[in-house]
Protein backbone atom coordinates (compact mmCIF):
# COMPACT_ATOMS: atom_id res chain seq x y z
CA UNK A 1 0.00 0.00 0.00
CA UNK A 2 1.59 3.22 -1.22
CA UNK A 3 -0.07 5.45 0.76
CA UNK A 4 -0.28 4.08 4.48
CA UNK A 5 -2.47 5.98 7.42
CA UNK A 6 -0.16 7.66 9.83
CA UNK A 7 -0.24 7.64 13.24
CA UNK A 8 1.43 10.31 15.69
CA UNK A 9 2.43 9.81 18.77
CA UNK A 10 1.80 12.94 20.89
CA UNK A 11 5.04 14.04 22.86
CA UNK A 12 3.66 16.98 24.97
CA UNK A 13 5.87 15.80 27.84
CA UNK A 14 9.90 16.35 28.61
CA UNK A 15 12.80 15.37 25.93
CA UNK A 16 13.38 12.50 29.21
CA UNK A 17 10.02 11.15 28.73
CA UNK A 18 10.26 11.39 25.19
CA UNK A 19 13.16 9.36 24.74
CA UNK A 20 11.77 6.38 27.11
CA UNK A 21 8.48 6.67 25.19
CA UNK A 22 10.29 6.64 21.94
CA UNK A 23 12.14 3.07 23.61
CA UNK A 24 8.93 1.52 24.29
CA UNK A 25 7.22 1.66 21.12
CA UNK A 26 7.01 -1.85 19.59
CA UNK A 27 7.88 -2.24 15.86
CA UNK A 28 4.94 -2.22 13.81
CA UNK A 29 4.92 -4.17 10.83
CA UNK A 30 1.65 -2.84 8.63
CA UNK A 31 0.86 -2.54 5.45
CA UNK A 32 -1.91 -0.23 6.22
CA UNK A 33 -0.57 2.21 9.39
CA UNK A 34 3.43 3.82 9.72
CA UNK A 35 4.09 5.67 12.88
CA UNK A 36 4.90 9.17 13.17
CA UNK A 37 5.85 11.69 16.02
CA UNK A 38 4.46 14.80 17.03
CA UNK A 39 6.22 17.81 19.09
CA UNK A 40 5.32 20.58 20.37
CA UNK A 41 6.01 23.27 22.72
CA UNK A 42 7.24 21.33 25.74
CA UNK A 43 10.17 19.51 23.58
CA UNK A 44 10.53 22.59 21.22
CA UNK A 45 10.83 25.19 23.44
CA UNK A 46 13.07 23.27 26.21
CA UNK A 47 17.03 23.23 25.98
CA UNK A 48 17.68 19.79 24.26
CA UNK A 49 14.19 19.54 22.29
CA UNK A 50 15.83 20.34 18.73
CA UNK A 51 18.95 18.03 19.14
CA UNK A 52 16.42 15.06 20.38
CA UNK A 53 14.43 15.83 17.47
CA UNK A 54 17.36 15.86 14.75
CA UNK A 55 18.29 12.77 16.46
CA UNK A 56 14.77 10.33 15.36
CA UNK A 57 15.32 8.33 12.51
CA UNK A 58 12.81 6.20 10.88
CA UNK A 59 9.58 8.33 12.26
CA UNK A 60 7.34 10.96 10.49
CA UNK A 61 7.84 14.09 11.79
CA UNK A 62 5.63 16.44 12.86
CA UNK A 63 6.21 19.82 14.44
CA UNK A 64 3.19 21.22 16.27
CA UNK A 65 4.09 24.67 16.88
CA UNK A 66 0.85 26.18 15.09
CA UNK A 67 2.68 29.16 13.86
CA UNK A 68 -0.04 32.74 14.36
CA UNK A 69 1.70 35.92 13.37
CA UNK A 70 2.75 38.35 10.83
CA UNK A 71 3.41 36.61 7.98
CA UNK A 72 6.75 37.39 7.45
CA UNK A 73 7.62 36.64 11.39
CA UNK A 74 5.43 33.28 9.91
CA UNK A 75 7.89 32.81 7.60
CA UNK A 76 10.87 33.38 9.38
CA UNK A 77 9.64 30.84 11.98
CA UNK A 78 9.56 28.02 9.18
CA UNK A 79 12.65 29.16 7.87
CA UNK A 80 14.08 28.39 11.72
CA UNK A 81 12.72 24.95 12.09
CA UNK A 82 14.08 23.54 8.22
CA UNK A 83 17.05 22.47 10.04
CA UNK A 84 14.50 19.91 11.85
CA UNK A 85 13.98 18.22 8.25
CA UNK A 86 10.44 17.67 9.66
CA UNK A 87 7.66 16.12 7.69
CA UNK A 88 4.93 18.55 8.83
CA UNK A 89 5.15 22.00 10.51
CA UNK A 90 1.48 23.47 11.41
CA UNK A 91 0.46 27.19 10.76
CA UNK A 92 -2.87 28.33 12.11
CA UNK A 93 -5.59 29.18 9.66
CA UNK A 94 -5.57 32.88 12.00
CA UNK A 95 -2.27 33.95 10.83
CA UNK A 96 -4.54 34.45 7.28
CA UNK A 97 -3.86 33.78 3.39
CA UNK A 98 -0.93 35.81 3.43
CA UNK A 99 1.04 34.38 5.93
CA UNK A 100 -0.11 30.82 5.07
CA UNK A 101 0.95 31.33 0.94
CA UNK A 102 4.30 33.04 2.24
CA UNK A 103 4.97 30.44 4.59
CA UNK A 104 4.28 28.21 1.86
CA UNK A 105 7.18 29.38 -0.53
CA UNK A 106 9.58 28.45 2.07
CA UNK A 107 8.81 25.91 3.44
CA UNK A 108 10.13 23.39 1.48
CA UNK A 109 10.00 19.80 1.49
CA UNK A 110 7.87 20.36 4.84
CA UNK A 111 4.69 20.09 4.33
CA UNK A 112 2.10 23.08 5.91
CA UNK A 113 -0.72 21.88 7.94
CA UNK A 114 -3.74 24.51 8.92
CA UNK A 115 -5.22 24.11 11.89
CA UNK A 116 -9.11 24.95 11.83
CA UNK A 117 -10.19 25.28 15.41
CA UNK A 118 -8.85 23.49 18.37
CA UNK A 119 -10.28 20.42 19.51
CA UNK A 120 -10.89 21.92 23.30
CA UNK A 121 -12.63 24.40 21.97
CA UNK A 122 -16.87 24.29 21.26
CA UNK A 123 -19.45 27.03 19.98
CA UNK A 124 -19.53 28.50 23.57
CA UNK A 125 -15.78 29.09 23.76
CA UNK A 126 -16.04 30.40 20.03
CA UNK A 127 -18.94 32.76 21.46
CA UNK A 128 -16.37 33.96 23.96
CA UNK A 129 -13.74 34.87 22.15
CA UNK A 130 -16.24 37.20 19.17
CA UNK A 131 -16.67 34.53 16.96
CA UNK A 132 -20.31 35.07 15.48
CA UNK A 133 -20.25 32.09 12.92
CA UNK A 134 -21.51 28.36 13.82
CA UNK A 135 -18.44 26.19 14.56
CA UNK A 136 -18.84 23.58 11.57
CA UNK A 137 -19.00 27.08 8.97
CA UNK A 138 -16.59 28.74 10.34
CA UNK A 139 -14.40 25.35 9.81
CA UNK A 140 -14.89 25.05 6.82
CA UNK A 141 -14.46 28.58 5.42
CA UNK A 142 -11.06 28.01 7.33
CA UNK A 143 -9.97 25.67 4.96
CA UNK A 144 -11.49 26.86 1.84
CA UNK A 145 -9.01 29.40 3.34
CA UNK A 146 -5.82 27.00 3.74
CA UNK A 147 -6.30 25.36 0.31
CA UNK A 148 -6.60 28.49 -1.62
CA UNK A 149 -3.25 29.99 0.11
CA UNK A 150 -1.62 26.35 -0.28
CA UNK A 151 -1.81 24.27 2.77
CA UNK A 152 -1.63 20.19 2.28
CA UNK A 153 -3.99 19.08 5.10
CA UNK A 154 -5.91 20.64 7.59
CA UNK A 155 -6.02 19.97 11.56
CA UNK A 156 -9.56 19.16 12.54
CA UNK A 157 -11.56 17.19 14.66
CA UNK A 158 -12.61 13.61 12.97
CA UNK A 159 -16.04 14.88 13.00
CA UNK A 160 -15.25 17.49 10.44
CA UNK A 161 -12.77 15.42 7.85
CA UNK A 162 -15.21 14.17 5.62
CA UNK A 163 -17.13 17.65 5.27
CA UNK A 164 -13.69 19.29 4.87
CA UNK A 165 -12.44 16.94 2.09
CA UNK A 166 -15.69 16.83 0.13
CA UNK A 167 -16.38 21.02 0.27
CA UNK A 168 -12.83 22.22 0.11
CA UNK A 169 -10.41 19.13 -1.43
CA UNK A 170 -8.45 19.02 1.50
CA UNK A 171 -7.07 15.92 3.58
CA UNK A 172 -6.89 15.83 7.37
CA UNK A 173 -4.98 15.12 10.43
CA UNK A 174 -7.31 14.81 13.13
CA UNK A 175 -6.27 14.83 17.29
CA UNK A 176 -8.55 13.89 19.42
CA UNK A 177 -8.41 10.40 19.80
CA UNK A 178 -9.24 8.30 22.05
CA UNK A 179 -9.79 4.67 22.36
CA UNK A 180 -12.66 3.21 23.31
CA UNK A 181 -13.65 3.99 27.04
CA UNK A 182 -10.96 6.25 27.36
CA UNK A 183 -11.72 9.27 29.28
CA UNK A 184 -11.63 12.61 26.80
CA UNK A 185 -9.65 14.55 29.07
CA UNK A 186 -9.49 18.17 28.19
CA UNK A 187 -10.86 17.28 24.67
CA UNK A 188 -14.34 18.04 23.82
CA UNK A 189 -14.60 16.88 20.04
CA UNK A 190 -13.16 13.64 20.25
CA UNK A 191 -13.49 9.67 18.45
CA UNK A 192 -12.15 6.79 17.90
CA UNK A 193 -9.01 5.84 15.74
CA UNK A 194 -11.74 4.03 13.62
CA UNK A 195 -13.84 6.78 13.21
CA UNK A 196 -11.31 8.76 11.91
CA UNK A 197 -10.15 6.94 9.65
CA UNK A 198 -13.09 5.97 8.50
CA UNK A 199 -14.42 9.44 7.22
CA UNK A 200 -11.83 10.33 5.73
CA UNK A 201 -8.28 11.34 7.90
CA UNK A 202 -5.03 10.50 6.89
CA UNK A 203 -3.33 10.68 9.95
CA UNK A 204 -4.05 10.95 13.71
CA UNK A 205 -2.89 12.18 16.62
CA UNK A 206 -2.44 10.01 19.54
CA UNK A 207 -1.58 10.86 23.22
CA UNK A 208 -2.38 9.27 26.19
CA UNK A 209 -4.30 6.36 24.98
CA UNK A 210 -1.16 5.04 23.69
CA UNK A 211 1.31 6.43 26.09
CA UNK A 212 -0.10 6.28 29.26
CA UNK A 213 0.55 3.08 31.16
CA UNK A 214 1.85 -0.08 29.53
CA UNK A 215 2.55 1.31 26.35
CA UNK A 216 3.01 -2.02 24.26
CA UNK A 217 -0.25 -3.08 25.58
CA UNK A 218 -1.96 0.06 24.32
CA UNK A 219 -0.56 -0.45 21.10
CA UNK A 220 -2.28 -3.93 20.98
CA UNK A 221 -5.43 -2.38 21.85
CA UNK A 222 -4.79 0.05 19.06
CA UNK A 223 -4.26 -2.38 16.59
CA UNK A 224 -7.32 -4.53 18.07
CA UNK A 225 -9.49 -1.83 17.74
CA UNK A 226 -8.90 -0.97 14.37
CA UNK A 227 -8.66 -4.65 12.70
CA UNK A 228 -12.04 -4.90 14.71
Amino acid sequence: MKNKKIIFIALDCSVSKAKSIIKSIPKIKSKKYEIGIKAGYQILYSDKGRNFIKSLKGYKKFIDLKLNDVPNTVKNGVLSLRDLKADYITIHTSAGFDAIKLAKSYSGKTKLLAVSVLTSMNKKNLSEIGHTKQLDKLIIHLSKLAKKAGAYAMICSPHESKKIKKLSKLPSITPGIRLPGDQSGDQKRIATPKFAFKNGAIGIVMGRSLIKGNIKNNFKRLFQHLES
